[in-house]
C-alpha cells in the first residue's frame, strides 16, 4: 500500500476541508474559543471598556439580554480607576460570556485563561486578521491529510489478514469502525450547512455511525 494519497484524493480532501470552514463560518469560530480571556468575546468587552462604549459586545447577546449586560458594563466602568476595577472588569467578562453562551444553549463553566485556543482555531482568527486563509487550509488540510492516511494504512494492513485468525479479524474491524467513522465525520461536517440555531461544539459532534 502506498504512502501517500494520490494528487487527486489530495485535492478532494481539500476541497472537503474548504467547504466545512465555509458551513461552520463565524458561529463555529465564536464557538471555539468564547469563554477565554484571549477570545473574541473579551476581546471586544476590552474595547468596549477603553471605548467606554457598550456597543462593540452588543452583538454577542440577544436583544432581551441587552438590559444585563449594560448593568455589568457601567458597573465595570464606574470602577475604574479604583481598587475594584479588575474585579468589577472580570465580572463584565463573566456575565457577558455567561450569557451569551446561554443564549446559544451552552452551559458556562467560567473564564479560562489566555493561551487555551485550539492551534486551528488560533489560525483561522489570524486568517481573519491576516486577511488570508491560506495559512489555514494548508494547516487543516495537512491534518485531514494525514488523518486519513494513517488510518487507511492501518486498516488496509489489517485487511490482508482479516480471515486468517479471529484475533486478526478483530483486529481489522476495530480498524476500520474508526477509519470509516473518521471520514463519515469529516465528510458529515463538510457537507451539513451549520444553522443560525447551532449549538457550541455542534459542528464537531459524534453522531451514530452506519452500524459497524
Amino acid at each position: 500500500m502506498g504512502s501517500y494519497l494520490s494528487t487527486g484524493l489530495a485535492q478532494n480532501l481539500l476541497a472537503v476541508v474548504v467547504a466545512a470552514a465555509l458551513n461552520l463560518g463565524m458561529h463555529g469560530l465564536a464557538a471555539a474559543h468564547c469563554d477565554t480571556l484571549d477570545g473574541p468575546v473579551v476581546q471586544d468587552a476590552r474595547k468596549a471598556l477603553e471605548s467606554k462604549d457598550v456597543t462593540p459586545v452588543l452583538k454577542w447577546v440577544k436583544e432581551k439580554d441587552e438590559k444585563v449586560i449594560r448593568a455589568a458594563f457601567a458597573t465595570a466602568l464606574g470602577a475604574r480607576g479604583t481598587k475594584n476595577a479588575a474585579s468589577a472588569e472580570n465580572r463584565f467578562f463573566a456575565t457577558l460570556v455567561k450569557v451569551h453562551r446561554a443564549g446559544e444553549g451552552a452551559a458556562f463553566t467560567g473564564l479560562k485563561p489566555a493561551g487555551m485556543v485550539e492551534p486551528a482555531v488560533a489560525a483561522a482568527d489570524k486568517a481573519l486578521a491576516g486577511g488570508s486563509s491560506d495559512a489555514l487550509m494548508k494547516l487543516i488540510t495537512n491534518a485531514v491529510i494525514r488523518g486519513i492516511t494513517e488510518r487507511y494504512e492501518r486498516t488496509a494492513a489489517a485487511y490482508s489478514h482479516k480471515d486468517e485468525s479471529v484475533a486478526a479479524g478483530r483486529e481489522f474491524v476495530e480498524a476500520y469502525v474508526e477509519y470509516t467513522h473518521y471520514v463519515e465525520r469529516l465528510h458529515r461536517n463538510a457537507t451539513e450547512p451549520a444553522g443560525h440555531g447551532e449549538q457550541h461544539g455542534a459542528g464537531v459532534s459524534e453522531k451514530p455511525g452506519h452500524g459497524h
